[in-house]
């Protein structure tokens, strides 16, 4: 499948205490407007660490940067949200197709600042070091998205991994024989590239193979 809807929009969503799980059907069943106004639900994610309980990400895609607009007010439609923030984001190596993740897991969004004239080689230690990383870890990047409109020096990114659980999280920092100590050693390159990283761990509540119904956070 090839990326026919590129203009990717990421929403923050602040619910009411305790209403994370039906805001999260009310933004599942937009679907079919979303189909409608040429957007692709690409998918919605709870907290497990780092962020509140009733905060939601939601990442939707569409065939034109202007479509996402709308959705705007349908979430202000939603009585159970207090609040959100919106981002503008262009997928630069991932995703390379319209498909959605679909399985469940720990899925980590990074945000980071890099300067702009070291952009490059951030892209090409992510070349070096994912297929590795992948292969290790039974891990997936899901998405390295550059936000649009940054007013800042740097450029601002996120990148969305996936790994099977929480546990492979902390194994994925700890490398084990000379082949991880090689793909952590190019991750820690990229790492140090930025000037400012922060990220926070989620599940997948649009997953098609299991439901996660546990207490994180």
């Amino acid at each position: 499948m090839a990326l026919t809807h590129p203009a990717f929009v990421h929403h923050r969503i602040d619910c009411a205490p305790r209403a994370w799980s039906a805001v999260a059907q009310d933004i599942i069943a937009l679907k079919p407007w979303l189909a409608r106004e040429g957007g692709i639900l690409y998918g919605v994610w709870r907290s497990q660490i780092g962020e509140p309980r009733d905060t939601l990400n939601i990442i939707t895609s569409w065939s034109l940067p202007a479509s996402g607009v709308g959705i705007s007010e349908k979430l202000n439609a939603i009585s159970q949200i207090r609040g959100y923030e919106m981002t503008s984001m262009e997928p630069t190596l991932r995703p390379a197709s319209d498909a959605p993740p679909v399985r469940q897991g720990n899925f980590a969004f990074r945000w980071q600042e890099t300067p702009a004239e070291r952009w490059q080689e951030f892209l090409d230690l992510c070349v070096a070091a994912w297929p590795g990383f992948e292969g290790a870890y039974d891990s997936q990047v899901v998405g390295l998205w550059k936000l649009r409109d940054s007013s800042t020096p740097t450029v601002r990114s996120l990148l969305l991994t996936r790994r099977p659980n929480l546990a492979m999280w902390e194994r994925s920092k700890i490398p084990q024989g000379a082949a991880e100590a090689a793909v952590r050693d190019k991750l820690n390159q990229r790492y140090d590239l930025c000037t400012s990283t922060v990220v926070y761990t989620t599940t997948l509540l649009t997953a098609d193979d299991r439901a996660d119904t546990e207490r994180w956070t």
